[in-house]
């Protein structure tokens, strides 16, 4: 294992990869990725979360332009239906 001291990308085995936090839990990626893509690689549909990333709430059309990197912060919400039913 080797850690770059002048930046903060990590070297497993001369592989590159990103560190950041996904609802609270530290995860490895091995490059920076769009978002769109890690939804899809969760197996996550994207029309049933909300993503905060960075603090900031990303609108759902955007998911395909915003891209994870080192150190980021990324909370994902499923919808969840429900509410009251009419009398």
């Amino acid at each position: 294992m080797h850690f770059r001291r002048s930046g903060r990308i990590r070297r497993y085995n001369d592989v590159s990869v990103i560190a950041l936090q996904v609802n609270g839990k530290q995860v490895q990626l091995e490059q920076a990725t769009l978002l769109l893509d890690y939804l899809s690689q969760l197996g996550v549909d994207h029309r049933a979360v909300a993503v905060e990333h960075n603090g900031v709430i990303i609108d759902r059309d955007r998911y395909a332009q915003t891209t994870l990197r080192e150190g980021d912060v990324v909370e994902i919400v499923r919808m969840v239906g429900g509410g009251s039913s009419p009398d």
